[in-house]
């Protein structure tokens, strides 16, 4: 393999401009333009992140290259008065030999020896491996209908941005080379948060994670020798921190290029495992608190995502993700009142994947750091939760009076899935998150204003989604007389959980 297509020259990362457009960059002209690019423009989450994560871990190498104590300090002259971009591209150009796409030695984040390796030498599979959105093996076919045994043609632009989100997020499972099975990418599962800013210098800012304390160097792939087959035999090691976390090589690869220079098939095995160690978690994971201990925050099916927001939230037995509190001081400092922040990834159940999703949210900057206005939300998300319980209640036993037998087991079970088909938790939940940020935001100006506020929201928003409810039954006296039933538990849920309206005469 000789050296072709660098990744500091050649475009390949997708990025929208101040300007509007979308086009796609090299590595030294993105960072020359990052005060001109808005974001990447990426649109699969898996992939987003990871190039997020690859542009951490360039600038914070390169920032620690040149200042090895940079702090708050350095960040927000950086911030106010000029992007360092020098500093980034003379540590690029130090390094431009390990970021060959295709090269006999060190192709970027793929493993050479698997050219070379028995097992692996002659063995290709198509390039829809790393590819999380394609079907491959033996997964089922929902939309994409690839083959195999004939895959299409990619370019190696869009191969490398596959790789970059597959090493991150792939799930762990069989692989069968080398190893039987290998460990899940460091964003396996995982609801990663990034602050944002309002350009992509900005941004990388605000995610930069701290320099190291002592002394100690976290390297990325590209500063460490290239992987052997020796390496991919060995059991999984812990991180160093999070530059190694950024740049695992999750997976062993190697593209096969095309004599048209398109990438069809590529060489495949167990990679370099990362063991998790819980008292160092990825500086993107959020965690909430479980039954058994802390859980990792992800995307679950039909509950947007302002619902975990006690996971990003300080203190109450959640643990945020590192990286908001480096953003929170840095923007604390700068005056900044409001924190913007994209939560992206894709959830799994073990190797089955579920979901992929990208959210933003503006937090209060207060959230972040008033423990009161903490506490505040929090009790404001527990209420709406605590009151969406009561209405399924009421609502599970108003469909069931309405089906034969309505006491037996089997028809509360039936009527519990009716209600998750029916529009009332859509409706309510729709309601409450169109007032959600703006009480938020009231909250430090006065937290007893806004609790009326949001009960008065949750109060609407409940007999909205019971009306809602009962419509699809379809009317009837049946229904009529299960209402009655239902309602004054619905009504007694109102009084007792929306306090703050019972002083004001708002719940009658």
């Amino acid at each position: 393999m000789t050296k072709r297509l660098n990744l500091l020259d050649e475009p390949w990362l997708p990025v929208r401009m101040v300007s509007g457009g979308v086009r796609e960059l090299g590595l030294l002209a993105l960072f020359e333009q990052a005060s001109q690019v808005v974001a990447l423009a990426e649109t699969a989450p898996p992939s987003l992140m990871a190039q997020y994560r690859l542009l951490l871990a360039i600038m914070h190498r390169a920032l620690s290259t040149q200042t090895p104590n940079w702090g708050q300090r350095e960040l927000r002259h950086w911030y106010s008065q000029g992007f360092p971009t020098e500093v980034i591209t003379t540590y690029l150009e130090a390094w431009r030999d390990r970021f060959w796409l295709f090269h006999p030695e060190h192709p970027f984040m793929q493993v050479a020896e698997l050219a070379t390796a028995p097992e692996t030498c002659d063995k290709f599979k198509p390039w829809t491996q790393i590819d999380l959105a394609s079907v491959s093996g033996n997964a089922p076919v929902v939309f994409n209908h690839s083959l195999d045994s004939a895959p299409g043609a990619i370019s190696p632009s869009h191969a490398i941005r596959h790789l970059l989100g597959f090493l991150q997020c792939t799930p762990g499972g069989l692989v069968k080379v080398f190893r039987d099975a290998d460990k899940a990418g460091p964003l396996a599962n995982t609801a990663a948060s990034l602050p944002l800013g309002e350009t992509l210098a900005q941004t990388l800012l605000l995610g930069l994670h701290p320099a190291s304390a002592d002394g100690h160097e976290d390297l990325p792939c590209w500063e460490r020798p290239a992987l052997t087959v020796a390496n991919l035999q060995a059991a999984a090691v812990l991180a160093t921190g999070p530059n190694d976390r950024y740049t695992r090589q999750t997976r062993a690869v190697l593209f096969h290029s095309e004599e048209d220079g398109t990438i069809r098939w590529l060489r495949f095995a167990a990679g370099m495992g990362l063991e998790e160690y819980p008292h160092a978690p990825d500086p993107m994971a959020s965690f909430r608190e479980g039954s058994n201990g802390p859980v990792r925050l992800t995307f679950s099916e039909g509950r947007a995502l302002w619902r975990d927001l006690p996971a990003l939230l300080p203190d109450g037995g959640s643990r945020p993700a590192a990286i908001l509190e480096n953003a929170t001081s840095l923007n604390k400092s700068l005056g900044k009142k409001q924190l913007r922040l994209l939560v992206a990834g894709l959830a799994s159940d073990q190797a089955k994947l579920l979901r992929w999703r990208v959210e933003q949210l503006k937090l209060p900057l207060a959230l972040l750091e008033l423990p009161k206005a903490t506490r505040a939300a929090r009790q404001m998300l527990e209420t709406a939760e605590t009151l969406f319980g009561s209405l399924k209640g009421a609502a599970v036993q108003l469909i069931a009076d309405t089906l034969p037998d309505s006491q037996q087991k089997d028809t509360r079970s039936r009527a519990r899935t009716l209600f998750a088909a029916g529009p009332a938790a859509p409706l309510f939940f729709a309601r409450a998150e169109c007032a959600l940020m703006a009480t938020l935001t009231l909250i430090e100006q006065d937290a007893d204003a806004a609790e009326r506020q949001w009960q008065q929201v949750l109060k609407e928003a409940v007999l909205a989604a019971w009306e809602a409810q009962l419509t699809s039954l379809g009317g009837g006296a049946n229904v009529w007389r299960a209402n009655a039933k239902a309602q004054s538990r619905l009504w007694f849920a109102i009084r007792d959980q929306l306090t703050a309206l019972n002083d004001t005469g708002e719940v009658q």
